[in-house]
C-alpha cells in the first residue's frame, strides 16, 4: 500500500480534517505498538510499510519489549497525541485496522501473536487467533 493511500485510509476511517492530522496520529500510534513488540518484529513490519512510516516503528534493537494491555496502549497514544484516552482507542483502532490491510497476512499474525486478545478490536478483528 503507497502511504498516500495508508493515510487516506486512516484519514477515512478517524474521520480527520486533513492528511496531516491523520499523519500525526499514524506515527503516535505506529510509535507506541513498536514499544509493544520485538524489535525484530518491528523491523520486519517496517519492512512491509510505506518508506516514510518506516522511522515510526523503527526501534533500538536493544530495546525491551513493554508488555501492556489495551488502556495503557491508548493513554500512551494519548500522551503522543494530546486526546482523551477513548479518542486515543479510536485513533489506534483507525491507524492499526487500517495496518491490517496494509500488510501481509503472515506479518499480522506474526504482530498480533505478541499481543493480548484485547487488542483484537483495536485491528477491526473478532480476535487475535486467526
Amino acid at each position: 500500500m503507497r502511504h498516500d493511500e495508508f493515510l487516506a485510509r486512516v484519514r477515512e476511517r478517524g474521520e480527520y480534517a486533513n492528511q496531516e492530522e491523520a499523519a500525526q496520529v499514524t506515527k503516535a500510534v505506529l510509535d507506541v505498538l513498536a514499544h509493544r513488540i520485538t524489535p525484530g518484529e518491528a523491523k520486519d513490519l517496517a519492512a512491509q510499510l510505506p518508506a516514510p512510516l518506516k522511522a515510526a516503528v523503527q526501534t533500538d534493537g536493544d530495546q525491551r519489549v513493554k508488555s501492556f494491555g489495551v488502556e495503557e496502549f491508548c493513554r500512551r497514544v494519548a500522551e503522543r497525541t494530546g486526546a482523551r484516552p477513548r479518542t486515543a482507542q479510536w485513533d489506534a483502532s483507525a491507524v492499526l485496522s487500517t495496518l491490517a490491510e496494509a500488510v501481509s497476512p503472515g506479518e499480522l499474525n506474526q504482530i498480533i501473536s505478541q499481543l493480548p486478545s484485547g487488542y483484537a478490536v483495536l485491528f477491526g478483528k473478532p480476535d487475535l487467533s486467526d
